[in-house]
């Protein structure tokens, strides 16, 4: 259940100050949110992992939550970009095997069932891509709010949306893009 403004920025305030107790508020707040969209960007035991450290660095950063956005908004900027981050260490250890950028061989990934679901067609979406998608249209953030999480410029973000919008369209329906 997502916090009233003003609860949030006392909880906040108190949260920079030390107390753990609002910051467990804020975490209960948004954690189901967070670990949402995580999940859909990196599966649900990866998604989870990074959501922990999410809460770390938000805990560790707290001091430096200046209040212009939402702290959920924060939050999620945070796993994003943890979710970056891992994605670099993953990318840069996977070139030291000389494997494919997800550790699976593409053609294993998508061969077999002529139908796929909802996870497979995300999954073939590049993770900025991936992310606008889940952020604005499964989780409901505004394309500026998504934008500013994602850390990139409004018509990226837009873009990033549409093009998500069509290949996933398009691999659902079996069609060429």
């Amino acid at each position: 259940m997502p916090l009233e403004r003003d609860e949030e920025t006392r909880l906040c305030l108190r949260a920079a100050g030390g107390d753990r107790r609002a910051f467990s508020a804020l975490v209960a707040g948004h954690e189901k949110r967070l670990r949402a969209f995580l999940g859909r960007l990196a599966g649900p035991e990866l998604g989870d992992e990074i959501a922990q450290q999410s809460f770390i660095k938000a805990w560790q950063g707290l001091r430096l939550f200046r209040g212009e956005a939402r702290f959920g908004s924060w939050l999620c900027a945070i796993g994003w970009r943890c979710y970056s981050d891992h994605l670099r260490a993953e990318c840069a250890e996977t070139r030291k095997r000389e494997n494919s950028a997800f550790g699976v061989d593409e053609a294993e990934a998508f061969s077999g069932d002529a139908r796929l679901d909802l996870d497979r067609a995300l999954a073939a979406l590049e993770p900025v891509e991936r992310a606008a998608l889940i952020l604005c249209d499964g989780h409901g953030w505004s394309h500026v709010e998504a934008a500013a999480i994602l850390g990139v410029p409004l018509g990226t973000l837009k873009g990033s949306a549409a093009r998500a919008k069509r290949k996933c369209r398009a691999i659902l329906t079996g069609e060429d893009e």
